[in-house]
């Protein structure tokens, strides 16, 4: 794989690039950048993604612990849906990047499930220029939709962008107040938000699954002759 464009080394971008990307001087405050090309998961790439990354969200990893708990089938993991989400971004955003510097806000507003497809859009909240005047800080809100509009994925991140002509003028510096975490209320809904499952079911499924799970752990024994008995803590 090659290397990530948001890390690369304080040098002119490659004339050999098939596109130039954005420069510092080329945001402004307000714009709205819909990044192309709209992307459908499916099953392939959940598998794929699992198998690389090791999934450990029972949801994600067991069809029927997902419908236990409410959702119409197991979805895509959250983070694979961010990498898409993000991914389009690049092009627009960090093709000239020197540094990728943050995120805030993030939220995962909607289950993806195979089958459904993601667009992103990005608006420029901020910017500042460096002291050295060579590049600058820019701060966008991506935001990833799925083929209904409704919006799945939603975060801030702040990236360091060369500037084009470093003697260029910069405009006045907007940087944006970013909340230092995100309440549980404002993250939407859990599982049974998609599913007719009464929340009740919901909350039994899980109550059961995790008693379960804990019985099997504390069933663990140590042999002594034909006695059993929990090993010592």
């Amino acid at each position: 794989m090659g290397a990530s464009t948001d890390c690369l080394p304080m040098t002119q971008p490659s004339a050999s690039k098939t596109a130039a990307g954005r420069f510092f001087e080329d945001f402004r405050i307000g714009d709205t950048i819909r990044h192309a090309t709209p992307r459908t998961l499916n099953a392939g790439d959940a598998s794929l993604y699992s198998a690389l990354y090791g999934t450990r969200f029972a949801p994600q990893s067991a069809e029927t612990f997902a419908k236990a708990i409410g959702y119409p089938a197991s979805p895509i993991d959250d983070l694979l849906a961010f990498h898409v989400v993000f991914g389009k971004t690049v092009p627009d955003i960090s093709l000239n990047a020197v540094a990728n510097l943050g995120y805030a806000d993030g939220r995962f507003l909607k289950a993806i499930y195979p089958g459904d497809t993601l667009s992103s859009v990005s608006e420029v909240i901020g910017f500042k220029e460096n002291s050295n005047r060579q590049s600058g800080v820019v701060y966008v809100r991506s935001r990833g939709a799925n083929q209904r509009g409704e919006t799945v994925v939603d975060y801030v991140r702040w990236v360091m962008v060369r500037k084009r002509d470093h003697g260029a003028p910069a405009p006045e510096a907007v940087v944006p107040k970013l909340p230092e975490a995100v309440g549980v209320a404002e993250l939407g809904s859990g599982p049974a938000r998609q599913s007719t499952a009464p929340r009740s079911t919901a909350r039994s499924a899980v109550r059961r699954t995790f008693s379960r799970i804990m019985k099997r752990a504390s069933g663990s024994t140590m042999s002594t002759g034909s006695r059993s008995k929990r090993p010592s803590t």
